[in-house]
C-alpha cells in the first residue's frame, strides 16, 4: 500500500509540472531596424534592390511590425542619389534603377518620424565559385554526404567571405564568414552543414564578398544565434550594434547593417 501511495504522488507531481508558467518579461520601448543588404549577383546588373524596415516587438509576439512612411535613399561617392520607394504598407523600400560599381563607397540616409539614420559601406567582389564536389564520405561519422563550394582567393589583399546555404528540406537558411588569413591566394571552399543530406535533395549556396567590419559583426551576431539561427535580422536574444548611427539622436541606435556585396550563386542536387 505504501508502494501505492508512493507511486500516486509521484505521478501527481509530474503531472503538476505540465503547467504553463507564464512568465512577465519587460519589454523595451520598439528601435528600428534596417535590413538594407545590397546584393550585386554576377552577371545581373544589380538595378532592382530592396530595404526592409520593422521595428522589435516583445518576446512572445509572433509578427513582426512593418514600417512605414519612412525617407530611404543611397548616395554613391559621385553623389547620385538613388531613392528607395515604400510598396504601400509593407515596409519594403524598392529601387529600379541602383548603380552598383565594385570599391565604390555608398552611403545610407532614412529618416523616420524626425529621426535621421546614417550608415557607410563599400560595395566589395567576391571570387567566383569554381566548382561543387560531392563527398558521400563526410562528417565525423563518415556517413554524411558532405559538398564543398571551391573558389580561388584572390592574391595580395585581405578578403572576407559570407556563406549561405538555403535546403530544400530545411525552412531556415544557415550562415557562416571567413577570412583569408590561412588560405591567402589559394584555393578554399565553403561546405554543407546539413547532416540530412539524401540523393535528390536540393540546396542553392550564395557566397558574399564582406567587409572586415561586417565580418566581425556577423562572427557576434552568429554566436549569439547560432548559424542555423535563421535571417540575421530576426531580433537577437541580446543587442548587436551595426554599422547604423542616429544622427539626430545618437543613444537611439537603430538595430541592422548597410552591407553591400557583390554575389555568386549555385544551385546544387546531390548525386
Amino acid at each position: 500500500m505504501k508502494k501505492i501511495v508512493l507511486l500516486i504522488s509521484i505521478l501527481g507531481f509530474l503531472y503538476s509540472c505540465q503547467d504553463v508558467v507564464d512568465i512577465n518579461l519587460d519589454t523595451a520601448a520598439p528601435k528600428l531596424v534596417i535590413d538594407a543588404s545590397i546584393n550585386w549577383k554576377k552577371g545581373t546588373t544589380g538595378n532592382e534592390q530592396t530595404i526592409y524596415l520593422t521595428t522589435t516587438t516583445g518576446y512572445y509576439d509572433t509578427s513582426i511590425p512593418v514600417v512605414s512612411g519612412a525617407t530611404v535613399f543611397v548616395k554613391n561617392e559621385a553623389n547620385t542619389t538613388y531613392t528607395f520607394i515604400e510598396i504601400p504598407n509593407t515596409g519594403k523600400y524598392v529601387c529600379n534603377n541602383f548603380e552598383p560599381v565594385l570599391n565604390q563607397t555608398y552611403t545610407l540616409t532614412v529618416i523616420f518620424k524626425g529621426q535621421t539614420y546614417n550608415a557607410t559601406e563599400t560595395l566589395l567582389p567576391v571570387a567566383p565559385i569554381e566548382r561543387l564536389v560531392q563527398n558521400n564520405e563526410g562528417g565525423f561519422t563518415g556517413k554524411n554526404i558532405d559538398v564543398k563550394t571551391y573558389f580561388l582567393d584572390p592574391a595580395g589583399i585581405d578578403n572576407y567571405y559570407m556563406y549561405k546555404y538555403e535546403y530544400a528540406n530545411k525552412i531556415k537558411p544557415e550562415y557562416n564568414v571567413d577570412d583569408d588569413r590561412f588560405f591567402q591566394g589559394n584555393e578554399f571552399f565553403s561546405v554543407t552543414r546539413n547532416r540530412d543530406l539524401k540523393v535528390n535533395d536540393q540546396f542553392t549556396v550564395t557566397h558574399f564578398g564582406i567587409s572586415k567590419q561586417y565580418y566581425n559583426y556577423m562572427n557576434v551576431l552568429l554566436s549569439i544565434t547560432g548559424s542555423n539561427g535563421g535571417a540575421p535580422f530576426q531580433s537577437p536574444p541580446a543587442t548587436v550594434r551595426g554599422n547604423i548611427i542616429n544622427n539626430t539622436n545618437p543613444s537611439d541606435c537603430a538595430l541592422g547593417y548597410f552591407r553591400l556585396s557583390e554575389t555568386d550563386s549555385r544551385t546544387y542536387t546531390v548525386q
